[in-house]
């Protein structure tokens, strides 16, 4: 007979004091759940990055334990880390209809063919070993988006996944709350909730504003229009669709990760697509401006999204056009704004008019605000609570808000990634940490670029590199060639040719030095290149390149 716990462990791998990489371990009679998997993308100082993924370590050291991978929905930052953390890990993955067509595209890219992907409805319970895990529909700005009820001996684990409370949702399907009220009324011991939209009052508006200034804008104008939105946001998808065939506008679709979404999308239902709405980009020619509408990927300024291409005339098959209308139907991901501010500019030098969210309600939230989460935990009456899915400011700004609602301070849980929150049926603590943290893709190489490297790329970015390259003789170590100077990012050569003169004057006098003393060994000499280049750079110009000695011997 199976020894009745005592306890569970909730660790989050990734999605505290961030936006982003959502993952957190869930550990129960020697088993552990993982609810999504999630990347963030680079900051401004991660030159090269291409994602973040979180730090599965721990995962790896413990995977004979883990039963499953169970998803919440299907954008980016909750399932973009599959394909990486799958190698490593070969566990069944459990999702809603879209979460999981949004997966098997990612698998596809990354040639994964033997992952096991079980597809499961909102309202439905199934068993995961010892874990009995409920699917609770939920509104976002993705359909099939589901809360996670996890069901045990000592209590009921409440993950709200990303949401907001919608009452006409595009899909027509709310927000299970007569479901969430029950699970109140059977006893949460613990509910993890979103943050993101903490600090704002009030409650979102729902989705369906956003199709009304859709119609209003196209029937208003007589020009092309261009609509750059998440490709995952199929809700906003549909309104682009739906306001576009009111107004006998053909659409074309452009930017691989769009055409993707849509095709999955329509295919298992989530997009209701009429019959020749959708055009091919060749077939543009045929209709006149006012007939055409694009949407296209490009909202937060990627710079090989399809709009930005289109902005700088890099794309083969789109430009913009002067009069054309572009609409941003999203807001900036925190740290985007510079991108997409510089894609505005672009697009209005070409003479077209932008729309923007601060200029029209082209865009509302996916996540909820404070009413709504209120409502949240009024209804589900949890015992514990450990604000997730925020940054650090928006974990504190939720503690506050469950406090009003008088939760005692001491019931609430805030960590960091890795930290190990432990609860009973009448106890909840920090009983430690795992190791947890970012792991950095750039290109085909997953983690081998750390904090080093980082600092390396940031020298070359802001001092430039100088490369010495000198030739000795084997035997008694005399100059044969050089010292010559190449420079990248630092000076340009020609017009600082006294400089490099001097430069070389300067490794000259180190490798006489050198030879006087019989200095023969390399790593001294390169360090007595270093050195003496560094300060004589230093002095004249106030800058320290990355200076690399290269030695030959003959």
């Amino acid at each position: 007979m199976t020894k009745k716990a005592t306890k569970i462990k909730i660790i989050p791998l990734g999605g505290l004091s961030e936006i982003g990489r959502n993952m957190t371990a869930f550990e129960y009679k020697d088993e552990i759940l993982i609810i999504d998997c999630g990347l963030s993308f680079p900051e401004d100082d991660m030159l090269g990055i291409d994602i973040v993924i979180p730090d599965i370590t721990y995962l790896v050291k413990n995977k004979e334990r883990i039963k499953g991978i169970v998803l919440t929905h299907g954008h980016e930052d909750h399932i973009g880390a599959l394909p990486y953390v799958l190698k490593k890990l070969n566990v069944p993955v459990y999702g809603t209809r879209l979460t999981l067509g949004l997966v098997e595209i990612k698998l596809k890219e990354h040639k994964l063919d033997m992952v096991h992907l079980q597809r499961v409805e909102p309202g439905q319970t199934i068993k995961l070993g010892e874990f009995n895990i409920e699917f609770i529909r939920t509104s976002h700005s993705i359909p099939d988006s589901c809360a996670i009820a996890i069901h045990t001996s000592i209590g009921i684990i409440f993950h709200t996944g990303d949401f907001k409370i919608d009452f006409t949702p595009i899909d027509g399907q709310l927000t299970d709350l007569h479901r969430i009220a029950e699970l109140g009324r059977e006893g949460v011991l613990v509910m993890m909730a979103d943050s993101t939209n903490v600090e704002r009052p009030g409650s979102t508006m729902s989705e369906s504003s956003v199709g009304e200034t859709f119609e209003s804008i196209l029937r208003n104008t007589k020009q092309r229009v261009i609509v750059a939105t998440f490709a995952s946001n199929v809700h906003r998808i549909q309104q682009v669709l739906n306001a576009a065939h009111k107004y006998d506008r053909k659409v074309v679709v452009s930017g691989r990760s769009m055409i993707n979404v849509t095709t999955v999308a329509s295919e298992l239902g989530a997009l209701d697509i009429e019959e020749g709405l959708i055009i091919d980009v060749n077939e543009m020619d045929k209709y006149e401006d006012h007939e055409i509408l694009i949407l296209t990927t490009g909202s937060q300024g990627e710079s090989m999204a399809a709009l930005s291409r289109m902005a700088s005339s890099e794309h083969k098959k789109l430009d913009i056009q002067e009069g054309d209308l572009v609409v941003f139907s999203a807001s900036p991901i925190p740290g985007n704004e510079k991108s997409v501010t510089r894609v505005i500019n672009q697009l209005f030098e070409k003479g077209a008019e932008v729309i923007y969210e601060s200029l029209a309600e082209v865009h509302v939230s996916g996540h909820a605000c404070q009413e709504e989460l209120k409502l949240m935990h009024i209804l589900a009456k949890p015992k514990y609570f450990i604000p997730v899915h925020g940054e650090f400011r928006h974990l504190t700004q939720h503690s506050k808000l469950a406090q009003s609602l008088g939760m005692p301070k001491e019931n609430i849980f805030i960590g960091q990634n890795g930290t190990v929150f432990e609860f009973g049926e009448d106890y909840g603590k920090i009983s430690g940490s795992v190791q947890a943290g970012r792991v950095l893709v750039d290109g085909l190489g997953v983690g081998d670029v750390g904090n080093i490297v980082l600092r390396d790329r940031k020298h070359l970015a802001e001092d430039g590199l100088m490369i010495v390259v000198v030739t000795i003789t084997k035997e008694d170590g005399k100059v044969v060639a050089g010292p010559d100077i190449i420079s990248r990012g630092f000076v340009y050569v020609r017009e600082s040719e006294d400089l490099m003169e001097e430069a070389r004057e300067i490794v000259r006098c180190v490798l006489n030095d050198c030879e006087q003393q019989n200095i023969r060994e390399w790593s001294p000499l390169k360090g007595s290149i270093r050195d003496s280049l560094r300060e004589f750079l230093y002095q004249k110009t106030k800058r320290r390149p990355m200076i690399l000695p290269i030695i030959m011997e003959v």
